[in-house]
């Protein structure tokens, strides 16, 4: 099956490859989860519109990446979520709420498709949260979930 991703895919690809996947694959999980569409001649010639806009949101090169990674791994991320008794959260954090609170920490604005969480986070702690900023730079910083009053 011939797909366009729309979306970067761990170990795939980045928006706007085309790609030549099992059949299963793409119709069981990449066309449901909406990280690619089937390709087609009209399809083909949306690639330019989603590599566009990869690239104003992308990391422009290296020397940027290894910046943006001095300014992570320096800053002191805090979550304060909701917790019943024993630190035991209700619900879990989302990719959305930790890069919220990386802005908020006075960090840099993430793609939240590029963090990398430890599993799922649904109780109170310390936390090592990776975030992929270019093929050869990933970042980690520590994050600390509290529990709200």
């Amino acid at each position: 099956m011939k797909i366009i991703l729309t979306q970067e895919v761990t170990n795939l690809g980045t928006p706007g490859d085309v790609l030549e996947v099992k059949d299963g694959y793409g119709r069981n999980y990449l066309l449901p989860q909406g990280f690619a569409i089937r390709w087609s001649k009209g399809a083909e010639k949306q690639v330019s519109v989603i590599k566009r806009a990869r690239d104003a949101r992308e990391i422009r090169d290296l020397g940027q990446a290894n910046e943006v990674k001095a300014q992570l791994e320096g800053l002191k991320v805090s979550l304060s979520v909701r917790a019943g008794d024993g630190g035991r959260l209700f619900g879990s954090v989302t990719p959305a709420e930790v890069v919220d609170a990386v802005a908020a920490a006075g960090g840099p604005k993430l793609d939240r498709r590029r963090l990398e969480m430890p599993g799922h986070i649904k109780s109170t702690g310390g936390y090592q949260v990776s975030v992929k900023l270019h093929p050869e730079v990933t970042a980690s910083f520590a994050l600390n979930v509290n529990a709200a009053k």
